[in-house]
């Protein structure tokens, strides 16, 4: 493999153009030994979460109940706008994590569960 100077400084840096470069990790794709997310166990304990959003683009919430929700089996926890105090917001801090008395955009969200498989 040829190099050529670094501009700058009195390193060396491999000149790539034409050569063939050996993939990092492809002998563990091809052979089967390469560890992907979905082989990962996360334990008995792992929770599943949703979103319930927003199928209106602009309403208000006049009554949100979560009871049956919180009486299904496995369910560990509802979250709504009531339980989540404080403001959100990448510049400007102006929106709360759940919507509380209105939905402002389709997908806005309106609560969360949190659930055993």
């Amino acid at each position: 493999m040829m190099t050529k100077e670094a501009k700058g400084g009195n390193g060396r840096i491999p000149d790539l153009i034409g050569e063939s470069v050996p993939r990092l990790g492809a002998r563990e794709k091809v052979t089967g030994a390469a560890v992907f997310t979905a082989d990962v166990q996360f334990g008995p304990g792992l929770l599943y979460a949703r979103i319930l959003r927003s199928p209106h683009p602009h309403a208000l919430i006049k009554k949100l109940d979560v009871s049956k929700a919180k009486a299904l089996p496995g369910v560990k926890a509802v979250v709504t706008g009531e339980d989540t105090p404080g403001y959100i917001g990448l510049y400007l801090q102006d929106r709360h994590i759940f919507c509380r008395d209105r939905v402002r955009y389709v997908g806005d969200p309106v609560a969360g569960v949190a659930a055993t498989g």
